[in-house]
């Protein structure tokens, strides 16, 4: 009976020290796009609240912790109060202020170059990440504990914000850093749509294999780069690098939910009009055609001095401004369309770009190099070059939308 009994406690001993092993195992990697649902996070006025705005699943993260953070003008809390004098007065120790395309105060323009410096409000030095220096190097991020990214993004893979995540991400991974995404809506949310990227035309305005508009609030396209293991493609799947992140995700929210920006999230995008056309419009940075960079519509017109006046009846003459030092067509009269007052669109529109490259004399310079890029394919100018119709293209964009799909789906926290 006792040599029964040593035998069986053995077992058992083993046993336990077997599960404890794997439990330990799953815990190490459960930081990883860990990111609490929306419905198990207890919510006591029913409100929606971004994921800045939803304090208690990110703030006991940040305490006795050296911060930095990644935002601009758009990191704001309810009241207009932004996040980082937020984050000082509860005595979160930030260390520096990492800045994106337009800068850490939303006012340069599109392309233009971003220098360090120091916000003068508070003191804090700000890291470009624009330009030369989009990716973050080891000596910016010693000090950091935790890296805070807080960015208003509008769901178009060529809107850059998206393109420094991914890069934030990689920096985090590389030196051991641990990322929190704030979440925040995706005002194009519901729209997916587009050619999908081919890898041989990455760029800085594309830089995965998505459509260009791809119904992800940040949060959830964080967890895509992360799971996908988009990090360092190059390397096999078992050396991929992830980052360790954490989403803190918007409360009472949906894709479908209408949602109007409280601030314009760079110097060109006024409004929820220009915010729902800048996907369909962006193609003309890739053509000699003016989307309204130089006057108050920008994003909501669209216009050249290489268009017929007999085909169209608006004109307007781009002219220096904030957020345009020297628009497109500067000083020269535009003749095309005013789409400020047209219903919200529900898909990436061609038919503008078409009707303007049809309408052009000498299509010989209608694109430029840049076209490609926005694109992520050849074949979108080859097609229209073509004289391939709307319906006949977007046929073309069918089977890849398709599989992103499938794929996004694995990622999404909400509805």
């Amino acid at each position: 009976m006792k040599i029964e009994f040593k035998n069986t406690f053995l077992f058992i001993s083993i046993l336990l020290i077997l599960v404890g092993c794997s439990t330990t195992k799953n815990n190490v990697g459960s930081n990883i796009n860990k990111t609490p649902h929306p419905s198990d996070i207890s919510i006591k006025d029913g409100k929606f609240k971004t994921g800045a705005e939803n304090i208690e699943s990110y703030l006991p993260l940040l305490k006795d912790k050296r911060v930095g953070i990644v935002t601009n003008q758009t990191g704001i809390l309810s009241k207009e109060k932004h996040l980082v004098d937020f984050l000082l007065e509860q005595n979160i120790n930030l260390q520096k202020i990492y800045a994106p395309e337009h800068g850490f105060r939303g006012t340069a323009d599109a392309g233009e170059l971003i220098v360090d410096g120091k916000d003068t409000k508070t003191n804090l030095p700000i890291i470009s990440l624009y330009g030369n220096n989009k990716k973050p190097k080891p000596e910016q991020l010693e000090g950091i504990d935790v890296m805070v990214f807080d960015l208003q993004d509008v769901g178009a893979r060529f809107y850059t914000y998206i393109s420094s995540l991914h890069y934030v991400m990689e920096a985090c991974a590389e030196n051991n850093i641990q990322l929190l995404v704030l979440d925040r809506p995706n005002p194009n949310g519901t729209i997916i749509d587009g050619p999908i990227l081919e890898k041989e035309h990455k760029s800085f305005v594309g830089m995965h294999e998505i459509p260009v508009l791809h119904g992800m609030t940040i949060g959830e396209y964080a967890k895509m780069i992360n799971g996908e293991k988009w990090l360092n493609p190059s390397t096999s799947p078992e050396q991929a690098l992830q980052c360790d992140l954490k989403v803190a995700p918007c409360l009472n929210y949906s894709h479908d939910m209408k949602y109007s920006l409280p601030v314009k999230p760079s110097p060109n995008l006024p409004n929820d009009q220009s915010i729902n056309l800048y996907a369909s419009l962006c193609f003309f940075e890739g053509a000699n055609v003016s989307l309204g960079r130089g006057t108050e519509k920008q994003f909501q017109i669209y216009g050249s001095p290489f268009l017929p006046e007999s085909e169209f009846d608006f004109n307007f003459t781009p002219q220096p401004n904030f957020g345009a030092k020297d628009p497109v067509h500067n000083g020269k009269v535009c003749f095309g369309e005013d789409l400020t007052e047209i219903r919200k669109v529900h898909r990436l529109e061609l038919k503008w770009l078409l009707k303007a490259y049809e309408n052009t004399a000498d299509k010989t310079v209608f694109f430029n190099d840049f076209f490609t890029k926005l694109a992520g394919t050849k074949k979108l100018r080859e097609q229209i070059e073509a004289g391939m119709t709307e319906k006949e293209i977007r046929k073309t964009w069918k089977e890849g939308l398709e599989k992103f799909k499938e794929v996004r789906k694995k990622y999404l926290i909400y509805e």
